[in-house]
């Protein structure tokens, strides 16, 4: 990779470009910037995350940063890269494609369950970072020995992923509402069902009548159940894939 031919944070995110000399102090390096913007968020949040609030975070001033990076939108890129980290270990040996691919979610979940800011921020590009590569190379090597073309492995990827991305933004959005609620989860959940049913004509919306009656809201989930349900579809849909003519 020629370090003229591409911006430079994303040159010095994959060690190509020379960083500054060190001088009497520890030279402030794009690694410091990043991991003080991810320990903001961390802490307060997305909405905290500023160059103001990072220089302040990484001991320097915020002109500084602008040696480093061009703004706050390529900071958070590279924030998010380095909450990813390295991609899930290399598979075991008789690993099958489906307990690889399994590995690679549930570990996207537990990172997005860790960060939770991580899914707030926009996909500005296909995996161009460092960790976004890797993470994207151990996914089609989990699909290496399936025999599907090149461009269907990108589309499982693609559907896995952002069935996990999905599922973190739903669960983060419903907890927020929880929490401003003042109410524990189950109580939440029953008395959505309790004011629905006030409102819903029973005549009208038969099936949803039948729903509630069934005691679907009044009995509490373990915290994966739904992640684990849809991961397993989906798992299943790519086994019918692999296995068609």
């Amino acid at each position: 990779m020629e370090a003229t031919s591409v911006p430079a944070s994303l040159a010095a995110a994959w060690g190509v470009r020379e960083q500054p000399r060190k001088g009497p102090k520890p030279a402030l390096t794009l690694r410091r910037i990043v991991e003080a913007g991810v320990r903001v968020a961390d802490a307060e949040g997305l909405e905290a995350v500023s160059m103001g609030r990072v220089a302040a975070e990484a001991g320097t001033a915020p002109m500084s940063l602008y040696r480093h990076i061009q703004g706050k939108d390529e900071l958070l890129d590279l924030m998010v890269d380095e909450a990813w980290g390295p991609a899930p270990d290399a598979l075991a040996p008789g690993e099958s494609w489906r307990q690889a691919l399994s590995r690679w979610a549930w570990t996207i979940r537990t990172l997005a369950q860790r960060h939770r800011w991580v899914i707030r921020v926009p996909l500005n590009s296909l995996p161009i970072l460092p960790n976004q590569v890797a993470w994207f190379d151990h996914a089609l090597t989990s699909l290496g020995g399936t025999g599907l073309s090149e461009a269907r492995k990108a589309s499982v990827i693609m559907l896995l992923a952002g069935y996990v991305r999905n599922v973190a933004t739903t669960e983060a959005d419903i907890a927020a509402a929880v929490q401003a609620s003042g109410l524990a989860p189950i109580e939440w959940m029953t008395n959505y069902a309790r004011t629905l049913r006030e409102l819903a004509d029973p005549g009208r919306f038969p099936a949803l009548t039948a729903f509630f009656e069934a005691g679907v809201f009044e009995i509490e989930d373990g915290p994966d159940d739904e992640f684990i349900f849809g991961l397993d579809r989906i798992l299943d849909g790519i086994q019918a894939l692999i296995g068609a003519p």
